[in-house]
């Protein structure tokens, strides 16, 4: 992995070359979700292999408090619109002018945000895991900061504290930069805002997804977006499905 500083935070991140037989020129730029990493939501889950298969160059950072990234204890660091700024930071060190932009749960949302702020480094956003709840509640709900700082996940008995808990445990994950993270970055957008991003937009949820709100009602408020229904797939089997693959090279093909 590589590193960089944004605005003084140490950021980890990894630049793949396309390796397909007809490269494309043009960049991917990848924003995992809460608790995760480049490695747990893109590389295990064979998105970069098909991404740099299919001839883009992919670059996938560890967002602050995550990964290999530096961790940070101030809810007010983890802002979206902060993180958003880690992303286009990532960009200008790499002298990366415009990408396309691919964001999952609350990396969508930062994603979402980035695309508002700064549409003309965005070429196209897919928005995985995130709907209606951008403009509508903020997904992930507050209890799972409490879970993060429980003693143990024995004394939990939420399903989703538990599910949450579990996952950062299994990562390895710093949980109380993750506590400060889930307070930090609940913005939403309203839907005047989402009505101004300006780019062409997938929304990607599964069917039975019972965290991002539904995709069709966020798609139908941005003006060039559309939706894809992940069939039968939960918020957290939906990030790797084969169908959500095709779906986004579909997409970007077209662009």
């Amino acid at each position: 992995m590589q590193s960089f500083s944004s605005d003084g935070v140490n950021l980890a991140f990894i630049d793949l070359a396309p390796t397909g037989d007809q490269p494309r020129h043009e960049t991917i730029v990848l924003v995992h979700g809460f608790g995760s990493s480049h490695m747990v939501n893109w590389v295990n889950t064979q998105w970069t292999k098909t991404l740099t298969h299919a001839g883009y160059r992919v670059v996938a950072l560890d967002n602050r408090g995550h990964g290999e990234s530096e961790k940070l204890y101030d809810p007010a660091a983890y802002s979206s619109q902060v993180m958003a700024e880690d992303v286009r930071r990532l960009m200008d060190h790499l002298d990366i002018p415009r990408a396309f932009v691919m964001g999952y749960s609350m990396g969508a949302r930062i994603s979402a945000h980035l695309a508002l702020a700064h549409p003309q480094r965005v070429k196209g956003l897919l928005l995985g895991g995130l709907g209606i709840h951008l403009v509508e509640g903020v997904g992930l709900p507050l209890g799972i900061a409490d879970a993060m700082e429980a003693p143990s996940l024995d004394g939990l008995t939420d399903p989703m504290q538990r599910m949450f808990r579990a996952f950062a445990e299994a990562t390895k994950s710093d949980l109380k930069a993750l506590a400060a993270c889930i307070r930090g970055s609940r913005q939403v957008l309203s839907v005047e805002e989402v009505g101004r991003i300006a780019v062409p937009t997938l929304v990607s949820v599964g069917t039975a997804d019972d965290v991002a709100g539904p995709g069709r009602e966020l798609a139908a408020l941005i003006p060039d977006a559309e939706a894809f229904d992940i069939e039968g797939r939960d918020h957290n089997l939906a990030v790797g499905d084969k169908s959500h693959k095709q779906a986004v090279l579909a997409f970007l093909s077209r662009l």
